[in-house]
């Protein structure tokens, strides 16, 4: 399955009417975590990492809709972490192969 189609399911979307903005909400959650230490190369293969995915999913969420919505602290809070938790990770840093 696309992320693209697990993004529209986890937003209850249905339709194509928004495609458009939940692929830009991809590109800048993909964005938002470029701009952390996570290796560039991970980012580019998103489409078989599990862990890439649920913080895209949970950033969309996040950000799809009304941002004052009763769920936005609980999901930004969530993204946060799951973005933390990528970074400590030698998976997905550089910080280990740094020697230092």
């Amino acid at each position: 399955m696309a992320l693209l189609d697990k993004v529209k399911a986890a937003c209850r979307v249905t339709s194509t009417a928004y495609n458009d903005e939940l692929v830009d909400m991809i590109e800048a959650a993909l964005a938002d975590m470029g701009i952390t230490d996570i290796k560039p190369e991970v980012l580019t293969v998103f489409d078989t990492d599990p862990l890439i995915q649920r913080a895209v999913i949970t950033y969309c969420r996040m950000n799809f809709g009304y941002q004052d919505d009763i769920n936005y602290d609980r999901l930004k809070a969530s993204y946060d972490e799951q973005k933390s938790q990528l970074l400590m990770s030698g998976k997905y840093t550089d910080w280990g192969d740094s020697g230092a």
